[in-house]
């Protein structure tokens, strides 16, 4: 079912999940991993090559990014588009980011065939999806802003209101405050903020 999410929302999973699906003596072991960026997913996918190096194939897909626009999926070995592209559909349609699946195969002497791979592959992918958490994320922005001592009480009265979460401060006659926000709130957040005397924001 397709959920509605903010502008600056996404959604991907919690944490990592594991499992087996079994199809005419092939062994599948699938896998999922939240992972923020290309670095990630070459670490998971050698560890699991290295954990596994004896399986007969390490398919995989990811997706990365608050819009997802960068991906890839990878059959290794398997015929085109029966292995990769079933697990990216399977993230596809569950609207998840920053995210790696991998489906390591035991072959297990019977072939399964093109279709037959394509619903193992889907299967596996679904099950390390649904034996995981989706979570609701949200891209996040960091502001840095300067301002005399005298106007903390103003300052403050906008980060409690706008729920803004302090990363670092430097306090003294003047003050230096780094804030995160959602990315949705960053204009109405800065307009505010504009409107305090002598608040500069500052290139980090």
């Amino acid at each position: 079912m397709s959920k509605q999410l903010d502008q600056d929302a996404f959604l991907t999973v919690s944490g990592k999940s594991k499992g087996l699906y079994k199809d005419k003596g092939s062994k599948f072991l699938y896998f999922s991993f939240p992972v923020e960026n290309e670095e990630d997913i070459k670490n998971e996918l050698a560890n699991l090559r290295k954990i596994h190096f004896d399986a007969t194939h390490h398919c995989y897909a990811w997706v990365l990014g608050p819009k997802g626009n960068l991906f890839r999926a990878n059959d290794d070995g398997e015929p085109n588009h029966s292995a990769g592209d079933p697990i990216l559909g399977q993230i596809r349609s569950h609207q998840l980011t920053n995210v790696l699946i991998v489906v390591i195969r035991y072959f297990g002497g019977t072939k399964l065939g093109v279709s037959g791979l394509i619903q193992a592959y889907k299967t596996s992918a679904a099950m390390a999806i649904e034996e995981n958490e989706i979570i609701e994320k949200r891209v996040m922005e960091e502001i840095l802003i300067q301002f005399g001592y005298p106007q903390m009480n103003e300052v403050m009265k906008i980060v409690k209101a706008e729920n803004l979460d302090i990363k670092n401060q430097e306090l003294g006659l003047d003050c230096l405050v780094k804030l995160e926000l959602r990315k949705g709130l960053l204009d109405q957040v800065t307009e505010k903020l504009h409107e305090i005397d002598g608040l500069m924001i500052k290139s980090d």
